[in-house]
């Protein structure tokens, strides 16, 4: 890629010449498990969702890929919310119908398969529906807002703190 068009800014915050390569800086959190042929790479998720929680990265998808596993939810995003002036995870949660589960049940169940800085300190909010684009992709920005609105005291949220 040459840069973008008319934008030398956007250029130089995005292709990088690193040693006679030009490589594109694509916004992936990824790994690579080999190098050389037949290597492989991973993406697991976006730096731009990337939670930073008490000095670790914390990703949403990997919340929300055990969150998938659980009987009782079909649906669910992760998010940063602000509680006592650190981000810590929230999850918006789509309950299976006719279950009773609740928001604490949730996180306890998840402390047994996270590390404690993982853990759902921002609560477990019951939503009817995950926003998402046409495309599937979860508006996390209204998420977001939704969680400051509620830190904020605009909506009430009840949650297990520890």
């Amino acid at each position: 890629m040459a840069g973008y068009w008319k934008n030398p800014q956007a250029t130089r915050d995005t292709v990088v010449d690193q040693e006679g390569t030009r490589w594109l800086k694509t916004g992936d959190i990824a790994y690579v498990d080999s190098w050389g042929p037949g290597a492989n790479i991973y993406i697991l998720d976006r730096a731009k969702e990337i939670l930073k929680v008490k000095g670790y990265q914390v990703s949403p998808a990997e919340l929300e890929a055990i969150l998938a596993t659980h009987p009782d939810i079909i649906d669910s995003a992760v998010v940063g919310t602000i509680l006592q002036g650190r981000e810590v995870p929230r999850a918006y949660v789509v309950r299976r119908p006719g279950s009773n589960t609740t928001s604490n049940a949730i996180s306890s169940w998840m402390e047994g398969k996270v590390a404690a800085y993982k853990r759902l300190h921002g609560g477990v909010v019951f939503v009817d529906i995950i926003p998402r684009t046409q495309s599937g992709k979860i508006l996390r920005r209204l998420l977001r807002d939704r969680a400051k609105a509620e830190s904020d005291g605009l909506r009430p949220v009840k949650a297990k703190l520890s």
